[in-house]
């Protein structure tokens, strides 16, 4: 098959084959179930496919022309191929998880609909070779979250949906105008021909501003951070799938996409963006430490880390570079188990507050050894993968003098651990003051399994660091 074939393939298999779960689903779940998982590794099969040629320092694309001038590109490089892979191998875990935890709950149908289309709109990010499929894309995953943060239905569930949807939204129609912006200056909307024009000269100070508000919202960054933690609401695998593998990813690629790969912004912006990230890495670690509802924690544990990704890509410098594209790995896979242990955990004591727990370790010990190893991967303890890009995007930011900027991200560090540590011991240390059940067996493979590639990902780190630092000298934009 042509990679041309692939690319396409990778894209629309998801999306077309989430329009019909609902109506599988009426036959009969499990097939629904599987074809769910099938349809998420398909995009896994296809990055795969496409990855030796990326790697080779080709670009794969495929293109459409529409009436008007306007487009439609799918372009597959190697960062595409690696945000890929990591997106969809993160959602498969998480639907094969879903199978025990969405059994017995209403609109499980939609629910399979929606994380399907979800992961299609992703990789129609991923791939686009466009701002106008970009951003089509982008919102596509805005309605599709939506649905997924609202599935239970409850007014509270509903209005905090509603909040996510509407953050996010406003940010992306601000980045529609910045986009608006690069086409005047640039008389395009593809990212070869704005690449091309804007060699030579930086974007606009306001076309930058309006696509980072989009960019930020997206990854709920300070100051549009709040929507975040009230989209625990959200099943388990829901938020494991927003915090994890796609919706607060797709900022940071996007970033990586337009800033590193695309065309170049002045240079005060390599000062403003690690300034804004180091605030939302201290305030939401801070909050983190303040909360008591499992969810929430580490969802502002997500915010913070999110903060570290920012930092390491706007070093300019390739090792900090390798180390937030690595992060965007290591934080996916542990964070993902994290939020699949609290589904467990919340699910079999139908509790969420971390003061009324504790225990847990003695009734649920797989689930408590998943929790442990996911957040020493995030509190970045050798020889876990998280250690490895928290250690990289430090260096970059030392190379290049950036001290201060490396002190504060350092306090956010030590902040991690200490909050991580606070969940932990709540949780499944002293007395018991719950009752909890057997663990379901497809959640404690699930989260075993995340942990075990988390501690993978580290031991073997030649390999995916080898990759990410094959990526880097082929982003244009990089001084090597």
């Amino acid at each position: 098959m042509q990679q041309n074939s692939i690319l396409l393939l990778t894209v629309l298999v998801p999306i077309t084959g989430s329009l019909f779960l609902p109506l599988i689903g009426k036959v009969s779940q499990r097939l629904r179930n599987l074809l769910s998982l099938l349809l998420v590794v398909s995009s896994l099969v296809g990055a795969i496919k496409l990855l030796p040629t990326v790697l080779a320092g080709n670009t794969v694309l495929l293109g459409t022309h529409f009436p008007g001038g306007i487009n439609f590109t799918l372009m597959a490089d190697s960062l595409a191929v690696f945000m890929a892979m990591v997106s969809s191998l993160i959602s498969a875990i998480i639907v094969f998880y879903s199978f025990d935890y969405i059994s017995h709950y209403e609109h499980s149908n939609e629910y399979y609909a929606m994380v399907v289309l979800f992961l299609g709109s992703m990789m129609g990010i991923v791939f686009a070779g466009n701002l106008l499929v970009l951003f089509l894309c982008w919102e596509l995953t805005a309605i599709s979250s939506w649905r997924l943060i609202g599935f239970f239905r409850k007014k509270a569930d509903m209005l905090k949906a509603d909040k996510a949807f509407l953050v996010t939204v406003f940010g992306a129609l601000l980045m529609l105008i910045g986009f608006i912006m690069v086409y005047i200056q640039t008389g395009s909307f593809e990212y070869a021909d704005i690449r091309t024009v804007l060699s030579t000269q930086p974007l606009s100070n306001i076309a930058v501003i309006l696509i980072l508000c989009g960019i930020l919202s997206k990854s709920a960054t300070l100051p549009f951070h709040t929507w975040l933690p009230d989209a625990g609401v959200a099943p388990s695998p829901v938020t494991a799938l927003l915090h994890a593998a796609v919706l607060v990813k797709i900022g940071v690629y996007v970033y990586a996409r337009l800033f590193l790969a695309t065309f170049p912004v002045d240079g005060v912006w390599n000062t403003v963006i690690p300034a804004v990230a180091g605030a939302s890495a201290l305030i939401s670690a801070g909050a983190a430490l303040m909360d008591t509802d499992i969810k929430r924690i580490i969802a502002y544990s997500t915010i913070s880390q999110i903060g570290f990704i920012f930092f390491g890509l706007s070093t300019g410098n390739p090792i900090g570079i390798v180390g937030g594209l690595l992060y965007i790995l290591m934080h996916g896979l542990a964070k993902a188990g994290l939020f699949l242990c609290a589904g467990i955990i919340e699910q079999n004591t139908k509790v969420k507050d971390i003061t009324k727990m504790g225990g847990l370790i003695k009734t649920m010990p797989l689930t408590a050894g998943a929790f442990l190893v996911c957040a020493f991967s995030v509190m970045g303890v050798p020889p876990l993968g998280g250690f490895f890009s928290k250690y990289l995007v430090f260096m970059g930011s030392v190379n290049t003098g950036s001290l201060l900027f490396s002190l504060v991200f350092f306090i956010g560090a030590i902040m991690t651990i200490v909050y991580l540590f606070r969940l932990f011991s709540f949780v499944f240390l002293g007395e018991a003051k719950v009752v909890a059940y057997e663990e379901s067996p497809s959640m404690i493979i699930a989260v075993i399994l995340c942990a075990l590639l988390s501690l993978g990902a580290g031991i073997l780190i030649y390999y995916p660091n080898a990759l990410v630092q094959s990526i880097v000298r082929q982003l244009p934009g990089v001084t090597q």
